[in-house]
């Protein structure tokens, strides 16, 4: 930043400053344009991107048919929001906010529609019981990580992430602002999880599905390559979290799934069937039939 800048009175869109979201993101909500959303056999219709938001839900929806709960079959539709899929009417009727994940449950007689990947997270939670106590007190305790997770994202994805891997110029302001953030975020975590095996406590929850994505894949160096930079290695409390849900083959499931980069064999871009993960990955899906 060489030169100081001041903004003007009225600021206006422009959309050239958008970088590699320019089509992702606009001033406005509402549709763009008319799409319907495809709409599969099993209950839950999942509409998503193997994001880290994205992945909490698909790591909630296996955990759960592992855990026995069949009612949890889904089919998980990828959304592009590169070309704008979030704009798409059918979409928005979903979620008005045009961000992924949002789910339609059908399972009962009028469809529900639920977005936001907390919200998500504690309907399925609810309706399975599984994964978020009953008790008040622990249960208390995983809202409230699941809930500071949802507050500190946008300081590790759109505050960090932005301006250390995907602004078009690297500025020291930004990425020391952020930076300092995000290791105060990892020095939180690493205290909680020095006294207990996961966030709630003893027993893996939500809370743990919901923050394991943005940070567990931070230092582990999924996440905008970062963990040296952020000397992640230091905070080996969030590792060995991190390591022992990577080890769980549910989540390991859920991190393919609608995942569009990376190793061809880690990718389903789509999810109909448990048996997708080993006939439909993208090493096994001819270019043409995508």
């Amino acid at each position: 930043m060489t030169d100081e800048y001041v903004p003007p009175k009225v600021w206006t869109w422009n959309k050239a400053n958008g970088g590699r979201f320019a089509n992702t993101n606009r001033p406005t909500a509402g549709a763009t344009h008319e799409k319907e959303l495809p709409v599969g056999r099993h209950p839950l219709q999942l509409y998503s991107l193997g994001t880290p938001n994205g992945v909490k839900v698909t790591v909630m929806l296996e955990e759960l048919l592992a855990a026995g709960h069949k009612g949890a079959e889904y089919d998980a539709w990828l959304i592009r929001i590169g070309e704008g899929d979030q704009f798409g009417s059918g979409f928005v009727g979903i979620n008005p906010n045009s961000k992924i994940p949002a789910l339609l449950d059908r399972s009962g007689p009028t469809p529900i529609r639920v977005f936001e990947s907390g919200a998500i997270l504690v309907h399925l939670a609810e309706k399975f019981g599984a994964f978020l106590p009953r008790d008040p007190a622990p249960r208390a305790e995983v809202l409230s990580w699941l809930f500071w997770q949802m507050g500190s994202a946008p300081y590790l994805g759109g505050g960090f992430g932005h301006f250390y891997a995907y602004a078009p110029t690297k500025w020291e302001y930004p990425i020391d602002r952020f930076a300092m953030e995000v290791k105060r975020q990892l020095d939180v975590l690493d205290r909680r999880l020095a006294e207990n095996e996961y966030l709630g406590g003893a027993e893996y929850t939500i809370a743990d599905m919901a923050v394991w994505p943005w940070y567990g894949g931070l230092v582990k160096g999924w996440l905008y390559g970062a963990a040296e930079f952020l000397d992640a290695p230091s905070y080996k409390h969030v590792n060995r979290w991190a390591d022992a849900i990577h080890a769980r083959p549910a989540a390991r499931r859920g991190r393919m799934v609608n995942r569009v980069q990376g190793e061809p064999s880690s990718q389903l871009h789509e999810r109909h069937d448990a048996s997708d993960f080993e006939t439909r990955t993208q090493d096994k899906v001819a270019p043409a039939a995508e």
